[in-house]
């Protein structure tokens, strides 16, 4: 299975990282440092990173980050909102 479940997205949606692994985790916190204005990984993020992935992976990971924060500020100035093509749908 690809993608993240609902219970996955609910915990991202409220920051609590500590449902996910410790490699993830660090890769999230890697997301959240590229996705800050300015965009600034510290030292001990990265000597974390390189614990858990390749210098390959994290300029793959980068990259990705990049795009992705490229596409969200090009929506911005069109004004593009959501689709509401997902949400999470609360627990019985």
């Amino acid at each position: 299975m690809y993608g993240l479940n609902d219970d996955e997205i609910a915990a991202l949606l409220s920051s609590q990282f500590d449902k996910f692994s410790t490699r993830e985790q660090v890769l999230l916190r890697m997301a959240d440092a590229l996705a800050d204005t300015p965009a600034n990984v510290s030292d001990e993020l990265y000597a974390e990173l390189r614990q858990h992935f390749s210098e390959e992976q994290l300029i793959e990971f980068a990259a990705d980050a990049g795009q992705e924060n490229f596409r969200a500020r090009a929506n911005r100035v069109f004004n593009v909102g959501s689709d509401a093509l997902y949400c999470v749908v609360p627990k019985r």
